[in-house]
């Protein structure tokens, strides 16, 4: 995959995981960024499960997962953590 296709396939899955899991808006940079992330995260999820995927709606569906699960994650923690320090 080239890196033309790997942006567009992490734009195309930043900006569905964000409407998925509902939240401000990331902006295009941002979008192209949680894809990237959520692709990496995919893949090692897909691989953990043995899932195989091909050809290009394949990894925008691995990505836009691997975009889920790292927005949920990040929110998780992010939300935990602005709890805690309002305690303090």
């Amino acid at each position: 995959m080239d890196i033309i296709t790997f942006l567009i396939v992490g734009l195309i899955a930043g900006w569905l995981a964000s409407l998925l899991v509902k939240g401000q808006d990331s902006g295009m940079l941002g979008d192209i960024f949680i894809g990237v992330v959520g692709s990496f995260v995919g893949g090692f999820v897909f691989r953990l499960f043995d899932v195989k995927t091909f050809g290009f709606y394949g990894s925008i569906v691995m990505s836009v997962t691997g975009a889920v699960v790292f927005l949920m994650i990040t929110r998780f923690f992010f939300k935990n953590n602005h709890l805690r320090n309002q305690n303090h």
